[in-house]
């Protein structure tokens, strides 16, 4: 009895610490986003050389768990590292992110994730079940969905980590383009060097075709439980 009694206190008591580790960082993230815009972090970054794009990866692994957006993130890669690599930093930061923010919610924070993500979780659970990884990647092609509260969100479903992690990071690749063409077109238009109509047609098919997806898929689908 006694020995249950001390394990419950030690399990509460490291739910607590984290909790308030955790509002910490987003109290010192929130702060930082006052103080400094986006034009000073990507000047900042660009000065660390060799080293940008790990410091940029890690700004993307702690998002999830300090709460900031990210696509002024990716917006920023792009701008700073070019489509190609803006794209490929923007996917392996987000999905560590993503998976880190995964297993907080799994391993050590289940019910501080289930008040945050609030009612998404049922969703995520149903969709889940009936769905499986497929459910991820949708939720991942489409930029509909809060990024950061499904994150903690999927910790809470059944879902394996390997599925996870692979559907997150296959299917936000689109997404991060979209971003960091954005972002790069954005710099040369800043600097004066005029982009091509074809390369902004190109950016606005992507993200008007991510946005269409979630009614594609369902036209797609309709037919299926018709004939189920």
């Amino acid at each position: 009895m006694a020995a249950a009694e001390s394990s419950f206190k030690a399990a509460r008591a490291r739910r607590i610490v984290l909790a308030l580790a955790l509002l910490f960082l987003i109290a010192m993230a929130y702060g930082l986003r006052k103080r400094f815009g986006l034009a000073l972090v990507s000047d900042w970054l660009q000065s660390l050389g060799p080293w940008a794009p790990f410091v940029y990866m890690l700004i993307f692994l702690l998002a999830p768990a300090l709460f900031l957006p990210g696509a002024p993130i990716t917006i920023a890669g792009g701008a700073i590292f070019g489509p190609m690599w803006g794209t490929f930093y923007s996917v392996v930061g987000a999905t560590g992110g993503a998976t880190l923010a995964f297993l907080i919610s799994r391993h050590l924070a289940g019910e501080w994730a289930e008040l945050k993500a609030g009612g998404i979780v049922k969703r995520l659970k149903q969709g889940v079940e009936e769905e499986g990884w497929r459910f991820v990647a949708f939720t991942r092609l489409v930029p509909l969905f809060p990024f950061n509260l499904l994150n903690y969100g999927f910790g809470l479903t059944r879902i394996k980590l390997s599925h996870y992690v692979a559907a997150s990071f296959f299917c936000m690749i689109p997404g991060a383009a979209a971003y960091s063409l954005i972002g790069y077109a954005g710099r040369e238009a800043v600097l004066g060097h005029g982009w091509p109509l074809l390369k902004i047609s190109t950016v606005l098919g992507i993200i008007l075709f991510l946005f269409m997806l979630p009614r594609l898929l369902r036209r797609l689908k309709e037919p299926e439980d018709s004939q189920g």
